[in-house]
């Protein structure tokens, strides 16, 4: 289970659409992902359009690599998030303390490279495919559903929404 001492990085491969890098980022902040890296060519060239609306790259590392899998410690574990025959199905994947989750772009998939050094191939269950922002968005809440070290209450609730909502249930 992932603890205090987890390291999680977001891999995107190749990525298209600047409005999923964005959602990605928002998730990397919401879920308190350490760094996002990603591949290609495509986004850098529709970078300039502002889609990461709640500044996550200013606390959240958002880095254009040329090898996926360059300068990661020896303790991270790549797992490769697809739609893959023989890929474990995410509510059976217990994650690792510290993982490179490496996702495909939104009109392909994982470099068949990545995915042979992968310690794990992981599949969410739906009929289907899902948008890359969303597979992300519930790949990190599962590895939070299934942590040991989740922060929870009115003080988290009232830090996390927006400020324009007071809801109490009453």
């Amino acid at each position: 289970m992932p603890s205090s001492n987890s390291h999680i990085t977001i891999g995107l491969t190749n990525p298209k659409s600047p409005s999923n890098v964005g959602a990605v980022m928002r998730a990397a902040g919401c879920y308190r992902a350490d760094a996002v890296r990603y591949t290609g060519v495509r986004y850098d060239k529709a970078a300039k359009f502002h889609t990461d609306t709640k500044s996550a790259a200013r606390h959240i590392p958002l880095d254009g690599v040329d090898d996926m899998l360059q300068g990661l410690d020896a303790e991270t574990k790549i797992v490769c998030v697809e739609l893959a025959e023989g890929a474990i199905s995410l509510p059976e994947f217990v994650h690792p303390e510290k993982a490179l989750y490496v996702f495909g772009p939104e009109d392909g998939s994982i470099d068949q490279a990545v995915v042979s050094k992968a310690d794990a191939v992981v599949y969410v269950p739906t009929v289907g495919c899902m948008n890359l922002a969303a597979t992300v968005n519930v790949l990190l809440y599962d590895r939070l559903a299934k942590s040991s070290n989740v922060e929870q209450g009115d003080d988290l609730i009232r830090k996390s929404r927006d400020n324009r909502n007071k809801l109490q249930v009453v």
